[in-house]
């Protein structure tokens, strides 16, 4: 048996054994780059256990052959791992909103558990957003809406058109942002009234830096939809921490491929107020 020094297998403290409810580690599929299936089924030998779902990214499933996309599905299904078909804005938007009863019967047949709506790139009305989340639960499939929160500025400093090594004095935060919170929290409340499974955040401008986290709007989410009910998309270890850290092992995030592991020793570990960050020190003895 192989002992992690951060945890051992016959602890079960931190959450349940998959199928999870909360918890859930989401794991991003080819997106940016190209992984062989040698390379999933790697993952899923060695750190299957810690994964619960994947997620094929940014439309990326639509560029794949069919043979290919239920090959991973089937070898997802054998390590209980399910999966979600992402942004499916592209296709909707592509043949027009009548085409999603045949758009998601395509992805049953695939073997996908779970459509993701991107409420943003599909920017339809809230009646028909509610319509979609009921047909797809009607036909069997889990949904996931997916909202976004975005700011009208970064405190980054653009880093183009200035000499090379030249100070530029950050732009401070704006406190005005595009998205309404509340009125997402509500429309969140009513896709899971609806029925949805649960609600993707893409909090990418609320996490993107680890010293700068609105967590005031977090709480706020995570308060009125639930702990249980949100997922969030971590976009670097250091966000995986914070969130662990704030909100302890029951957190559901969404992370890279890369990421599982660290995630994982941090769900395994009580991050006090004054931890030592094991980031970049995950490992295990045989």
């Amino acid at each position: 048996m192989a002992a992690y020094r951060w945890k051992s297998f016959f602890d079960d403290e931190d959450r349940p054994e998959k199928p999870r409810s909360y918890g859930v580690t989401e794991m991003r599929s080819p997106h940016y780059s190209l992984f062989s299936r040698p390379l999933l089924q790697d993952i899923f030998e060695s750190m299957g256990q810690f994964v619960d779902g994947l997620k094929f990214s940014g439309g990326s499933h639509s560029m794949m052959p069919k043979t290919y996309i239920r090959d991973v599905i089937d070898m997802a299904h054998k390590h209980n791992v399910y999966v979600t078909s992402g942004d499916c804005a592209e296709n909707l938007l592509r043949k027009g909103p009548s085409h999603l009863k045949e758009y998601i019967e395509e992805y049953k047949q695939l073997g996908f558990d779970t459509i993701e709506l991107d409420v943003t790139s599909l920017d339809i009305p809230e009646e028909t957003l509610l319509r979609y989340v009921r047909l797809i639960k009607s036909d069997g499939l889990r949904v996931k809406p997916q909202f976004s929160v975005k700011f009208n500025k970064s405190d980054v400093p653009l880093s183009s058109n200035r000499a090379f090594g030249a100070y530029v004095v950050p732009t401070p935060r704006s406190s005005d942002y595009v998205e309404d919170v509340d009125l997402l929290v509500r429309r969140a409340e009513r896709c899971l009234e609806a029925g949805a499974d649960m609600i993707m955040i893409d909090a990418d401008d609320l996490c993107r830096h680890a010293d700068s986290v609105r967590g005031d709007l977090i709480a706020k989410i995570i308060g009125r939809l639930g702990l249980e009910k949100t997922m969030f998309e971590a976009s670097s270890p250091q966000t995986s921490e914070w969130f662990v850290k704030q909100y302890g092992p029951k957190v559901n995030l969404f992370v890279d491929h890369s990421q599982v592991m660290d995630l994982e020793c941090l769900r395994g570990q009580n991050l006090g107020k004054n931890h030592t960050s094991i980031l970049g020190s995950s490992y295990y003895l045989f």
